[in-house]
């Protein structure tokens, strides 16, 4: 079975390395965002498709027989363009979502909609690990009347103001770095988006012992596909889609 999996999340390079270890031809795409990124075993593409038309002429031009939506849960445009295609085409798309996460008991998040939203909560004065990504990252800059501690995999394009501060790192974190690095930062509130995955769950935990205000940004929602939550699921349900058909 030739399988495309638009990647880029640690969940994507796990079910491709074993899709070609139990004999499929998989292709992962890349964005290409990610300088020297952790490649997957199989077949490789970097880069946008150019849409829907794009995405739809390569999934027939490659002869593609099964469609997989592993990318980061706040993608986006490309989880949208990947229902519109598979129906344009009749390919099955299966979309693995890692589970969201949830309040620990006694704990409570600030839930959000949107990356505006977000930076308007925040109090004047507050001391923010900023832990969004590059998307959205001038709305945050926005609030001079804030220290906004920018947690990014690599440095952004844009300059930083002066109430900004850039930390580079990569995960996995632990409670004990998390609350470490709040201390010495004096962070008061975190923003987040709700990912879902253990690499990074380690912030949430370590707000709660530390008495730091979590503001969480709600998931999009996207159109139908068959969506599972765990890698060996995405595979039953691919091997139960090669069996249906």
């Amino acid at each position: 079975m030739k399988i495309l999996i638009l990647g880029g999340t640690a969940e994507a390079r796990q079910l491709a390395n074993r899709l070609v270890a139990t004999g499929h031809d998989v292709i992962t795409s890349l964005a290409g965002r990610t300088q020297d990124p952790i490649l997957p075993e199989g077949g490789l593409r970097m880069g946008p498709f150019g849409g829907i038309p794009g995405l739809c002429a390569y999934l027939r031009a490659a002869q593609i027989d099964r469609l997989v939506d592993a990318t980061h849960p706040y993608a986006g445009l490309i989880s949208i363009n990947a229902v519109a295609a598979a129906t344009a085409t009749g390919i099955p798309l299966v979309r693995y979502m890692r589970p969201a996460w949830v309040p620990a008991p006694g704990q409570t998040w600030v839930h959000v909609d949107a990356v505006q939203e977000a930076a308007a909560v925040l109090p004047a004065g507050a001391d923010v690990l900023l832990t969004t990504g590059h998307t959205g990252l001038d709305t945050f800059l926005d609030r001079d009347d804030c220290h906004i501690h920018v947690r990014v995999i690599e440095r952004p394009d844009l300059p930083l103001p002066d109430h900004a501060e850039l930390i580079v790192s990569r995960p996995p974190y632990t409670v004990d770095g998390e609350m470490a690095l709040m201390r010495r930062h004096g962070i008061t509130h975190v923003v987040s988006k709700n990912s879902g995955g253990a690499q990074t769950a380690a912030k949430l935990e370590a707000a709660q012992n530390m008495g730091v205000t979590v503001i969480m940004i709600g998931r999009p929602v996207y159109g139908p596909a068959l969506e599972v939550a765990s890698v060996d699921a995405a595979i039953a349900a691919l091997n139960g889609a090669a069996t249906e058909s």
